[in-house]
């Protein structure tokens, strides 16, 4: 039997090459060439194996959100507590707000600020993904109510969302030159909903 040419190529790495290239410079201000040259493909490879720029970014949304969700599932695990958890991922955004290399924000915001509601595949991939990782800060604030680390009378699911929302926030104002001591503050002021 006949098998198909094996692809030359690491599709992991080739798809994070691209997931890179957006993330940095936006899908509009993305060329092909851009991203040929990035994901070291010739242009026939690209378009055997992703079709079109559009579909390609479909992919990096996905990986991108399989990446965070595994990352804040392994973290939520492994935490001493459900609220350590919530206090960890915030303290992460004032690290983050140090690195003069890792200001892009998040690849999902990024691309929900850049296509709003225009385009209904996207919008509804970013719709996924923020309900993913809600539903993991969900988990967390449970699991510090039950540890009696947030109070009983807080409803879970507002709390997850305001959380959600504030550091798809924060890392927008990171991204907008945001320094560690403004990121605290801002932390400090978020982290009082879970009192």
């Amino acid at each position: 039997m006949i098998i198909g040419r094996p692809k030359e190529f690491e599709f992991d790495e080739t798809l994070e090459a691209a997931l890179e290239v957006f993330w940095t410079k936006g899908y509009e201000a993305t060329s092909l060439q851009d991203l040929i040259e990035a994901m070291n493909l010739s242009k026939s490879s690209f378009y055997q194996t992703f079709e079109s720029k559009h579909k390609l970014l479909q992919s990096c949304i996905q990986r991108y959100q399989d990446i965070i969700t595994k990352e804040l599932t392994n973290a939520l695990e492994n935490a001493e507590s459900g609220r350590s958890f919530i206090e960890g991922a915030f303290n992460a955004l004032a690290e983050k707000a140090k690195s003069s290399c890792d200001h892009k924000g998040c690849l999902i915001m990024n691309c929900a600020n850049e296509f709003a509601q225009k385009d209904p595949t996207v919008a509804d991939l970013i719709s996924k993904a923020t309900k993913k990782t809600t539903d993991i800060f969900l988990m967390a604030v449970k699991r510090a109510q039950k540890e009696g680390e947030v109070p009983l009378d807080k409803k879970p699911l507002p709390i997850a969302r305001y959380l959600v929302s504030n550091i798809c926030g924060v890392q927008t104002m990171i991204k907008a030159g945001a320094n560690p001591v403004m990121v605290k503050e801002i932390n400090g002021v978020v982290l009082q909903a879970l009192d």
